[in-house]
């Protein structure tokens, strides 16, 4: 099982956190795209480190063209000697018109045609491949000597989708390479009722299986070392269903865990501005309906046991002392040296 580490804030700091996570002995770090951009913090990161693998999660696509993120991508696998993984999400329409001034059009189609466009590209850079990619959204037709950077010499990147509903995990069962659950509103019954089984459904579209995607982990999931702290770990969970939640292209995840309600009344006070309020409407009883708890003793084999389709996961625990250093160092060990199926069960192809 592969471990990650976030990394962020201003690009800047991206070089120190990632050699701080490389010599901390994760192997991958990954990074949002928030308030700062995606693809120069990883550049930067890449710059200056050795062996960790470097994740966008994510990089929203549509504001950019295609040619645009394939040719960054191309660019920091060759300088980090093929580390590189980019993960690109759609974000919202209100988002993509309002905030980065862009257009909106169906979110799915859209981004398959974004994926075989990217991977059209680097068809042509790698192997010299005739540009004739005609897509409705993106047509890729011209690559002229000057602008084609040539082949490198390590994979290509792969192209990590962040999924959250039915039609984007078909698409990314079908054109991707790796899959980034939406962890903001991602329940593990949500998971395997509806992402997993479209996910296989693109995988069979394409002819292609389990082994040539790579999955994360997914679904609240509360941990801690005591009942103390599993309530603690648990109560961070009010943030981000708060303001998912309260969006209401999320709702139908609130809906499968009978908490529409608690959707409408976040989605109302969001309108209102009452951002405390909707933190506070919360109860534990809804967060106990979407949140599965585990100590870190048994998060091992919690993983093998009920993740086995991942191949990645986040991980963090607290690291303010030796003590807790030591035992940090402890539990990544043992989850580095899980071995999951990546297959879900019961979803063999």
């Amino acid at each position: 099982m592969k471990l990650t580490t976030g990394i962020g804030g201003w690009p800047g700091d991206a070089p120190g956190q990632a050699q701080e996570a490389e010599a901390n002995g994760f192997d991958m770090v990954s990074c949002g795209e928030i308030a700062h951009d995606s693809i120069l913090t990883m550049a930067l990161a890449g710059s200056q480190t050795k062996k960790i693998e470097l994740m966008t999660s994510v990089t929203i696509a549509f504001p950019r063209s295609p040619m645009v993120l394939a040719m960054e991508a191309w660019d920091i696998q060759q300088l980090s000697a093929g580390r590189f993984n980019i993960g690109l999400g759609s974000q919202v329409k209100g988002h993509n018109e309002r905030r980065f001034g862009g257009s909106w059009s169906a979110a799915a189609p859209r981004m398959k045609e974004y994926i075989q466009m990217m991977k059209a590209i680097w068809d042509t850079w790698q192997d010299g491949k005739t540009a004739d990619f005609i897509g409705k959204e993106y047509r890729y037709t011209l690559m002229t000597p000057n602008f084609n950077p040539g082949p490198i010499e390590f994979p290509r990147p792969k192209i990590f989708l962040a999924v959250v509903g039915p039609a984007m995990a078909r698409v990314a069962g079908e054109v991707a390479d790796g899959i980034l659950p939406h962890g903001g509103i991602m329940t593990d019954r949500y998971m395997r009722e509806t992402m997993l089984p479209n996910i296989k459904i693109g995988l069979e579209r394409s002819g292609r299986t389990w082994a040539d995607i790579d999955i994360g982990l997914s679904g609240y999931l509360a941990l801690g070392d005591s009942d103390e702290e599993i309530a603690t770990s648990l109560d961070k969970y009010r943030e981000p269903l708060s303001f998912y939640g309260s969006t209401r292209s999320y709702h139908h995840v609130l809906r499968m865990h009978d908490l529409e309600d608690l959707g409408l009344r976040l989605h109302k006070l969001s309108l209102d501005g009452r951002w405390q309020e909707m933190r506070d409407i919360i109860t534990e009883d809804d967060l106990l309906k979407l949140t599965e708890t585990c100590s870190y003793d048994d998060f091992p084999e919690f993983v093998q046991q009920k993740r086995e389709y991942a191949s990645h996961m986040g991980f963090g625990m607290p690291t303010k002392n030796e003590a807790q250093k030591e035992r940090a160092k402890e539990i990544m060990t043992k989850l580095q040296a899980v071995k999951t199926t990546g297959v879900p069960s019961g979803m063999e192809l």
